[in-house]
């Protein structure tokens, strides 16, 4: 894979060529979260993804075109889980520590990391026109949070005083924080007091007819 500018205009594919593309991205984010991107080569990729080089170069004919679609894919990931009905649209405080507990519960929390992270930590170190998109897939995700702090706000469920992009920072922050600390320290302690921590101060600024709600569980 060279690294020139690769297309960022999506292509139409036939239902064939979507599940051929899908496979070669599943297998080149794994390669990559594995090896890291300089590390990841055509070779590694075709064996794995099981295409010819005429294909794989066919999908993504240069290493930024692969990994701005890697991008794309890791960050859909954490978008459609993060925006799905289990965490409430992140409106209540019990959606976020069903958010928080989810994670703390995943026996592979501190073994894994965070997909969009660790593709995060990769990319910074090369010289890949591609920053732009990575930082558009981390608006995303602490829009997600601040979205569900506004929605808190217009419910009177937390204070005005609240600032919605400071507390989403903040629990943007306490996850990528606390996953890399449990990694390192092989125990989801430290991403379970991280998490915690953030919501707490959330609940700093509950309102009262949800502080009486709490009292009273």
């Amino acid at each position: 894979m060279t690294s020139n500018n690769g297309s960022r205009e999506p292509r139409k594919l036939t239902g064939k060529g979507q599940a051929t593309r899908a496979r070669i991205l599943e297998h080149a984010a794994e390669l990559i979260y594995t090896n890291g991107v300089h590390a990841t080569n055509n070779e590694q990729l075709r064996r794995a993804a099981g295409v010819s080089g005429s294909q794989l170069n066919h999908y993504f004919p240069t290493k930024e075109s692969l990994v701005l679609a890697v991008i794309a894919w890791q960050a859909e990931r954490v978008l459609t889980f993060h925006r799905s009905e289990q965490f409430a649209g992140f409106e209540n405080l019990d959606g976020f520590r069903a958010w928080a507990d989810f994670y703390v519960g995943y026996e592979h929390s501190y073994q894994e990391g965070c997909s969009l992270g660790s593709l995060a930590s990769e990319i910074v170190k090369t010289d890949l026109d591609v920053h732009e998109e990575l930082a558009n897939a981390f608006d995303q995700w602490r829009a997600a949070f601040r979205g569900g702090i506004e929605r808190m706000q217009r419910l009177n469920r937390i204070s005005t005083e609240a600032d919605p992009a400071q507390l989403a920072n903040l629990l943007l922050a306490a996850f990528q924080g606390g996953t890399l600390l449990a990694q390192i320290a092989r125990d989801v302690g430290p991403l379970k007091d991280a998490l915690h921590a953030a919501i707490d101060c959330i609940e700093t600024f509950t309102t009262s007819p949800d502080l009486v709600a709490l009292q009273t569980r």
